[in-house]
């Protein structure tokens, strides 16, 4: 069996290490190629860690980011990084697309043709079985998360279509897509009692109060990271305008998810290779 290929695609430097981290240091391990897009260059985030306001680096923002992601992704073992090249969008709260103000030069305001054909090119140069991106909804409403779903799933189609982007290289179709979900009801239930269970307090009881009880787990795919999760956390770290290591995200401790949730959750989209779901790996279907 020839080298399995999966190709994640992101909106900024440190979703990678947010969304299915575990999963690619796992696969990275194993030996599978894994290769990672960011979409944006970040410059529009914020500094979140306190540690991190000091002067020079609101000013270097894009250098600083891109330094932190070289670090992340060395922590979780991917080698293959490729930038799409658009300016960071910036977070709009309560954001719908409905004509908010953005910058002409973002993400989301690129041209959608343009910014597949720039995806097609990187996807047939490097021809991955597997491409991993976002929901519609961009898992949050993040204009530049939205966008990157938009261009992923055209690309995705349009990349094995030798009619298109004919300058981008011979046509290639990518056999699996799928969704990342970072976080689903079972998962948050499962890490908000054991908060609650060891006396630690929990940073999920208002998302449970916010919850639809009547919103169904699209989730079909969840990989065993249990033996990865402290890659994830380091990977996180290394962003550190990004990541306070006092914030929600490090409130439960690896050896507690490890315990009651070892898995991260993937939703698959569209396959063109016989599988069944639920599935425990992004190459169900493509392994003899």
């Amino acid at each position: 069996m020839p080298e399995l290929h999966a190709m994640f695609v992101h909106a900024h430097p440190d979703d990678e290490s947010s969304k299915g981290a575990a999963t690619m240091a796992r696969y990275a391990k194993e030996g599978y190629r894994i290769s990672v897009v960011t979409c944006t260059d970040g410059m529009a985030g914020e500094i979140l860690n306190p540690a991190m306001d000091r002067p020079g680096v609101v000013e270097r923002m894009v250098e600083v980011r891109a330094e932190e992601l070289e670090r992340a992704l060395e922590i979780l073992g991917v080698t293959d990084h490729f930038w799409l090249g658009y300016p960071d969008s910036g977070y709009v709260e309560d954001f719908a697309g409905d004509g908010t103000p953005l910058a002409d030069d973002s993400f989301f305001n690129a041209d959608l043709d343009e910014a597949t054909g720039r995806l097609v090119r990187i996807i047939r140069d490097t021809r991955p079985d597997v491409v991993v991106t976002y929901p519609e909804d961009g898992g949050y409403p993040h204009p530049d998360h939205i966008r990157c779903h938009d261009v992923s799933v055209a690309a995705f189609h349009a990349a094995a279509d030798p009619a298109r982007y004919i300058e981008a290289g011979p046509p290639w179709q990518a056999r699996k897509l799928y969704y990342s979900g970072a976080f689903n009801r079972r998962k948050v239930e499962a890490l908000h009692d054991a908060c609650l269970q060891r006396s630690i307090e929990s940073p999920f009881a208002g998302w449970l109060e916010r919850w639809d009880p009547d919103e169904v787990d699209p989730s079909t795919t969840a990989v065993d990271v249990g033996d990865f999760l402290a890659y994830r956390s380091r990977a996180l770290l290394a962003h550190a305008t990004q990541v306070d290591p006092d914030g929600m995200w490090f409130r439960v401790p690896d050896e507690v998810v490890r315990e009651v949730y070892p898995w991260e959750d993937f939703v698959l989209a569209l396959s063109l290779v016989e599988t069944s779901t639920p599935e425990s790996s992004l190459f169900a279907g493509l392994e003899t």
